[in-house]
C-alpha cells in the first residue's frame, strides 16, 4: 500500500468474481463467521428464553437458525439462475420478528410459530421476482434510512449486553474488555496496514476476551465440558393447519415485519456492491439485489419449518470488506461452511458462546458506526434534495423516537403487536409511506408503450415534440430529448434481434421537473450495463473506442444525467435533460 493511502480506506485487493489465495479466504472467511455467530444465536435464545420453551427447542432453533444461515450464505455468495446475489452477504437471525414471533410461541406454540414464518417467506420471495415494479418507492432514500437506522435500533441490545453481563455490572473487567475490544479494533482500523489491518476485529476480540477471562468473565467450564462432535437434535415442530383466531391475529405482524426485513436485505445487497469493486463508479445491479431477496425468501421458508425465527441478510461483511479489501466470494462461502460445521460441533459453538458479552458488545459498537456511515452514503449517492432530505429526517427522527418510547409509548406497544416499538420498522414504514405519497401527489406523466423497433422511433420524436410544446420550452427542447432518447435505445438494443418469438416493447414516461426534464424508459433487458459503459468512457482514449462508442458519447452530451437499473424482468433507463441554456 503507498504511503497515499496508508491512512485511508484500504484498496480492494479481491473483486467478487476473483480467487483470492486459499489461507487468506480461509481466514477472512473464518473471521466473518466467528464474529457473527454469537449474533446469529442471540436472537432465538432470546424468543425462546422470553416464550418459555424447552431447554431441548432451544438449542435446536439455535442450532437450526445457525445452519440455516449457513446454507443461505453460502447461497448467496453462489448466485445459480436468480437465486444469490453473487456477493459475500452473511444471512443472519433478524431481530425485526423478535416482538411477533414471543406472541407466536405464547399464542400457539412451534407449530403457530412455523406456520406464519413460512407464509410470511412469500413476501421476499414476491418482492424479488418484480422488484422493478417497487423501484420508485424502494429509494435510496429508504434503503439509507433503515440502514442508519439499523444501529438504532441495535444499540439497546449492545446495553443490555453490558449491564447484564454475568450479572456483574460493575465488576471493573466488564468496562475493561469492552472499551479494550473497542479501542484495538478502532485503532487497527484506523491506522494500521496489510495483514494486522486485515485481523483487525479479531485481534480486538481475542484482546478483550483475554482481558474477561482474567475477571473470570469467560465460562471456561462451559466450553470444557461440551463434547467435540455430536448431530443436532432434531425438534422441528410440523405446521398448524388449524388457523384459529390467534393465527389470523398475528398473520399481519408477520407480514408487516417481512416487508420490513425484505427492505434491509435489498440494502445490505445495494451497501456491498458499493464496496466490493474496485471502481466506484459502477452502477448498481438490481438483478443480484433481487438474487439476494429470493435467498431471504428461501430461508425464512426453511426457518418455518424448523419452527425457529426467520432472518434476513445483514450488512456485516460490508465493514469486513472495507476493513479488509477482500470481496471474493470465497469468503462467502466458507463463512457459510464454518456455520455448518458450528452446528456439528459442540466445543467450538460453546467456544463461541462463552465470548463474554461486553466483549461481543464492543465489536458491535465497531460495526454499528460503519455501518451507519455506509447508510449517510446511499442516502447521498444521488445527491439529496429538499424532499428527499425531508423523507429521510422525518423517517430517521420517527425511529428514534419510537424505539425509545418518546412518541405514545402506550398505543404504540399495542399496535400489531408492538410492530412499531422498533426504529427500524417505524422509520422504515414512514419512509415507505412518505415517498408513496410523494409519488402519487406528482404531477401525472405523459406514457407511450409501443413496439420496441427502430420503425417506430418516429412516432417516439412526435411524442417527445408534443411533450416539449406542452411544457413550453420549444423544437430545441424536443430535439434535445428526442436524440437523447434515441441514442439511450441504440446502446440498449445493442447487436443481433431478439429471441425468436420474442417481442421486445418499450413504455417511455416523460416527466417535466425544474430546469428540464425526467424520462424512464422501460425495456427488456439486454447486454451490459448502460450506465457503466458511459462511466468507462473516460477511461478509454483508443482511436478504435472514439469510433464505436459514438451513441455514448452523444448521450453524455445531450443528458445531464443516466441511470440504468437492470432487473430479471426489465431495464429501466432515467435520463435527465435539461433545458437549452440552463445548464453549466
Amino acid at each position: 500500500m503507498s504511503a497515499a493511502h496508508a491512512g485511508s480506506e484500504p484498496a480492494l485487493r479481491f473483486e467478487p468474481d476473483e480467487q483470492p489465495p486459499r489461507g487468506l479466504a480461509l481466514g477472512v472467511g473464518l473471521q466473518l463467521a466467528v464474529l457473527n455467530i454469537a449474533a446469529v444465536m442471540l436472537i432465538p435464545m432470546v424468543v425462546m428464553r422470553a416464550a418459555g420453551t424447552t431447554g431441548a427447542y432451544l438449542t435446536w432453533a439455535v442450532l437450526a437458525s445457525v445452519s440455516i444461515c449457513g446454507v443461505t450464505t453460502i447461497l448467496q455468495s453462489l448466485r445459480v439462475g436468480r437465486l444469490g446475489a453473487g456477493h459475500v452477504m452473511v444471512m443472519g437471525t433478524s431481530g425485526a420478528f423478535i416482538p411477533a414471533s414471543i406472541m407466536a410461541l405464547n399464542e400457539g406454540g412451534p407449530a403457530l410459530l412455523a406456520i406464519l414464518v413460512a407464509i410470511s417467506s412469500l413476501v421476499p420471495l414476491l418482492l424479488s421476482w418484480r422488484l422493478s415494479l417497487f423501484q420508485r418507492i424502494l429509494t435510496p432514500a429508504v434503503s439509507g434510512t433503515v440502514i442508519m437506522l439499523i444501529p438504532i435500533t441495535v444499540m439497546p441490545f449492545v446495553s443490555g449486553l453490558l449491564s447484564g453481563a454475568t450479572g456483574q455490572p460493575t465488576a471493573p473487567g466488564v468496562a475493561l474488555s469492552f472499551f479494550l475490544t473497542v479501542l484495538v479494533i478502532a485503532g487497527l482500523a484506523l491506522r494500521a496496514t496489510g495483514a494486522v489491518r486485515l485481523w483487525a476485529p479479531v485481534i480486538g476480540v481475542v484482546a478483550g476476551s483475554a482481558v474477561a477471562a482474567a475477571y473470570g468473565l469467560y465460562n471456561m467450564e462451559r466450553v470444557a465440558a461440551a463434547p467435540w462432535v455430536a448431530p443436532p437434535d432434531v425438534q422441528a415442530p410440523g405446521f398448524d393447519l388449524a388457523f384459529g383466531p390467534a393465527f389470523w391475529a398475528l398473520l399481519a405482524s408477520f407480514l408487516l415485519v417481512a416487508a420490513i426485513a425484505s427492505i434491509r436485505t435489498m440494502s445490505s445487497a445495494v451497501a456491498v456492491q458499493r464496496v466490493s469493486w474496485r471502481r466506484k463508479s459502477r452502477a448498481i445491479d438490481f438483478r443480484a439485489v433481487q438474487g439476494a431477496m429470493a435467498v431471504d425468501g428461501v430461508g425464512n421458508l426453511l426457518a418455518g419449518m424448523a419452527g425457529t425465527v426467520p432472518g434476513s441478510a445483514t450488512t456485516t461483511s460490508v465493514p469486513l470488506t472495507q476493513l479488509t479489501g477482500v470481496a471474493a466470494r470465497a469468503v462467502g462461502i466458507v463463512a457459510g461452511a464454518t456455520f455448518l460445521a458450528f452446528a456439528l460441533l459442540p466445543k467450538a459453538f460453546a467456544t463461541v458462546l462463552a465470548i463474554p458479552d461486553p466483549v461481543f458488545a464492543g465489536y458491535l459498537v465497531v460495526l454499528l458506526a460503519m455501518l451507519f456511515a455506509i447508510g449517510m452514503k446511499i442516502v447521498l449517492q444521488d445527491g439529496l434534495g429538499y424532499r428527499e432530505g425531508m423523507i429521510v429526517g422525518v423517517a430517521f427522527l420517527v425511529g428514534v423516537a419510537f424505539e425509545y418510547g418518546m412518541i405514545f409509548p402506550g398505543q404504540v406497544s399495542q399496535f400489531a403487536g408492538g410492530l412499531l416499538e422498533n426504529g427500524m420498522n417505524a422509520g422504515g414504514f414512514t419512509a415507505i409511506l412518505m415517498t408513496l405519497i410523494l409519488r402519487l401527489t406528482d404531477p401525472r406523466p405523459a406514457r407511450l408503450e409501443t413496439p420496441f423497433d427502430p420503425s417506430e422511433w418516429p412516432g417516439i420524436r412526435d411524442f417527445l415534440g408534443d411533450f416539449a410544446s406542452r411544457s413550453g420550452w420549444g423544437n430545441a427542447m424536443g430535439d434535445r430529448l428526442a436524440a437523447a432518447t434515441e441514442e439511450a435505445l441504440l446502446t440498449v438494443a445493442g447487436d443481433g434481434d431478439p429471441a425468436p418469438g420474442t417481442r421486445r416493447r418499450l413504455l417511455l414516461v416523460a416527466r417535466r421537473e425544474k430546469g428540464g426534464a425526467l424520462l424512464e424508459l422501460f425495456v427488456a433487458p439486454r447486454g451490459e450495463n448502460l450506465q457503466d459503459r458511459l462511466a468507462l468512457l473516460s477511461e478509454r482514449e483508443d482511436a478504435a473506442a472514439v469510433e464505436t462508442e459514438v451513441s455514448l458519447r452523444l448521450l453524455r452530451h445531450l443528458a445531464s444525467s443516466v441511470r440504468h437499473q437492470q432487473y430479471h424482468d426489465t431495464d429501466i433507463v432515467t435520463i435527465r435533460v435539461q433545458v437549452p441554456g440552463d445548464g453549466p
